[in-house]
């Protein structure tokens, strides 16, 4: 399921900086281009740093990866969606959940350092 949802989550990083790339070149200023770039650039690592933890899953099962999962999938969704809908040209208030989405990223990050120095003494 982690691998599965990780592949999901790069092909669609995919499909957006195809998209910032190409589609929005043409129409987009150079901040909103910035915006896009940097969810696209996030997307992509935490989509990779989710199928390493899908891996993990497979080969060290005692270590416990669902939270981190959650935690770093539900920070893309507001950290590069946030960016994503910004660059649109949408509501620039809803730059004010970039930082929690982001905030949500590192925390999973910790917590899967954390659960590596407890279970895997």
């Amino acid at each position: 399921m982690w691998i599965g949802i990780s592949a999901l989550n790069l092909a669609l990083a995919v499909v957006l900086g195809a998209f910032g790339a190409h589609g929005l070149k043409k129409i987009a200023s150079p901040e909103q281009l910035t915006w896009w770039h940097t969810a696209t650039d996030y997307f992509f690592y935490h989509a990779l740093g989710l199928l390493v933890l899908g891996i993990i899953s497979k080969v060290i099962p005692q270590l416990p990866i669902k939270t981190s999962f959650l935690l770093i999938q539900i920070g893309i969704f507001l950290f590069c969606g946030s960016l994503y809908i910004m660059a649109l040209g949408l509501p620039r208030i809803l730059g004010a959940i970039t930082p929690i989405g982001g905030a949500l990223m590192i925390l999973g990050w910790l917590v899967l350092a954390w659960n590596a120095f407890k279970h895997l003494k």
